[in-house]
């Protein structure tokens, strides 16, 4: 597995734009689980475990469909995608909707025909949209009815949009398709399967490309070694199957294991307590910061139906974990991952718990602490955090390749340290990424966004500490002269520009930016607050933004990772 096999895409733009070879991270694969086969298509591979009459997708209203079912409905799909959609191994599927058995089953059938499936957001606004498929010339693009409007209004060029859900002969789901099984395409275990896209933090979105093999990697390492689900468990859990971390842990890990998750629509804590008790859900998925809400709500509600308890997307306070426990009696399970890496590399279970630290690096991956010059510091001391395992970071067509792999290992821009015991321990992000309830927020496509509107003459966005949600977005603004200080219209105009969470919560109104006498914008001032005590900014109105969404789902990093 260490070159690259015959490809089954005949659309070979994915391959073509891998980084160069001497670019990529070392990959490892110490485990015999991570042995594949070099023709592996992981669609298939998913659709083999389970019963046939054994519930894999379940949702709120109480409809359930099985493996059967499901192996049924995905062939179906896959022939429509193959004939009819007219897509062949190697084209782009975006992927757009609410968190149903429908999306999960598109994104099956899409691999399943050799396709590389593009799974966005359901929040993500026009303009986003536009670049994630310029950026992967996506041409095909599967859609949730209710999500449709800002996909049509994104007006790529050439870009096919067939909705599901809805009404219309033309529907996905009412579309005549031939009878009979599927066979899957015959892919690459080095073919690219899928393309998740991050925000780096100048705004400007990376597609993160992963092969057929890294997606059973990701179950035979985290799930398999850390997590140990069994075929009776039912997953459950915050994050959108956009998000790399919702995507394993709600499809892939229980159809790697033969079990059953509960696809919520709507999954935030007020929305998980509830659907715990009434559906007996065993698995649960999701953020400190939902974790954090439901303790205020634990009361009234039966969560003991729970035995697996797993956090990514943001630090793990050891109070969150130990008042979960004492609550509880179950002992998170923390985690950080990236959407580079597709999943969680380094965590720990049971016995292996110390709270307050990440963990171990999971079976089959490698970690370290080293300076900025790739030298590993001694344990106890901070430094850049470096992982290897058997997925590594495979940007397309992108010059922050050689910012995120150097040295052959993936650094992720968390500062941690490193115990005695072997633990890791989470310091910082070492960039600038605002990490707000789960989400990894770039503060340049938010300043750009501001930038838009026709008052906004400067802009600055960065992170305020909080309570709750870790850091909050607060935007410093300068106005043109004679423009009305409103925040409420502002955040309103940014909201429309992208995703909700992405909106600041806090508007600070100055005359105008600090800087350096050479014109460098002093960030550090506008992060401690001190920006309001600057003469220039004497003036300055802090006026407070509506709580604009209720969202703690999610995952730390580029709007993916698992941090």
């Amino acid at each position: 597995m260490t070159g690259p096999t015959r490809s089954a895409h005949v659309d070979t733009f994915a391959r073509d734009h891998l980084p160069p070879p001497e670019q990529w991270p070392a990959l490892r694969f110490d485990l015999p689980e991570l042995q594949y086969p070099e023709r592996l298509n992981c669609a298939a591979e998913l659709l083999t475990h389970g019963a046939p009459g054994h519930p894999v997708f379940r949702t709120a209203s109480g409809d359930a469909w099985t493996y059967g079912e499901l192996r049924d409905r995905v062939d179906r799909l896959a022939h429509l995608l193959s004939t009819d959609l007219g897509v062949v191994p190697g084209n782009r599927v975006l992927l757009r909707g609410p968190t149903t058995p429908w999306l999960a089953a598109c994104w099956l059938a899409v691999l399943k025909a050799g396709a590389v499936a593009v799974t966005v957001l359901a929040q993500q606004r026009p303009h986003e949209l536009r670049a994630m498929c310029e950026i992967a010339r996506v041409g095909h693009a599967l859609c949730d009815i209710r999500s449709v409007d800002d996909l049509a209004k994104a007006d790529v060029p050439g870009l096919r949009i067939v909705t599901y859900g809805g009404d219309s002969p033309d529907d996905l789901l009412r579309r005549p398709a031939p009878d009979g099984p599927y066979p899957a395409v015959d892919t690459a275990a080095d073919d690219v399967a899928l393309i998740a896209f991050t925000s780096g933090t100048t705004g400007r979105p990376k597609g993160c490309m992963h092969f057929h093999r890294d997606v059973l990697a990701i179950a035979d390492t985290f799930s398999a070694q850390v997590l140990r689900p069994r075929a009776d468990d039912l997953f459950a859990g915050s994050p959108p199957l956009g998000f790399t971390f919702g995507l394993g842990g709600l499809v892939v890990f229980p159809m790697r294991a033969g079990a059953s998750a509960l696809l919520l629509e709507q999954a935030g804590p007020k929305q998980l307590l509830p659907a715990i008790a009434e559906h007996r859900v065993s698995v649960l998925f999701t953020a400190p910061t939902a974790y954090r809400a439901m303790l205020e709500s634990l009361d009234g509600h039966d969560v003991t139906s729970l035995r697996r308890c797993v956090s990514a997307g943001e630090n793990l306070p050891a109070a969150t974990w130990r008042r979960w426990h004492e609550r509880t009696g179950l002992r998170i399970i923390n985690g950080i991952g990236a959407t580079e890496l597709l999943h969680i590399f380094i965590s720990a279970a049971d016995e292996h718990i110390r709270p307050g630290t990440t963990g171990l690096p999971v079976p089959g991956w490698h970690a370290r602490v080293q300076d900025a010059d790739g030298v590993p510091v001694p344990d106890g001391e901070p430094g850049l955090l470096a992982v290897r395992g058997p997925v590594g970071c495979r940007y397309l067509a992108d010059p922050r390749q050689r910012e995120y792999v150097r040295g052959g290992w993936n650094i992720t821009g968390d500062t941690y340290v490193r115990d005695p015991d072997g633990r890791f321990r989470y310091v910082a992000r070492a960039d600038d990424m605002i990490i707000s309830a789960g989400y990894n927020i770039a503060g340049p496509e938010v300043e750009d966004a501001l930038l838009r509107h026709p008052d906004v003459v400067e802009a600055a966005v960065v992170g305020r500490p909080d309570i709750g949600r870790g850091q909050v977005v607060v935007a410093y603004t300068v106005l043109r002269e004679g423009a009305a200080r409103d925040a409420e219209a502002l955040g309103a105009f940014v909201r429309s520009e992208l995703a909700p969470y992405k909106c600041p919560r806090e508007f600070v109104f100055l005359d105008a930016l600090p800087r350096t006498a050479t014109g460098k914008l002093q960030r550090f001032r506008l992060r401690s607050g001190h920006a309001g005590h600057d003469e220039h900014a004497r003036h300055g109105d802090r006026t407070h933004g509506a709580d604009h969404t209720d969202r703690t789902e999610g995952t730390r990093g580029d709007p993916d990772d698992l941090r």
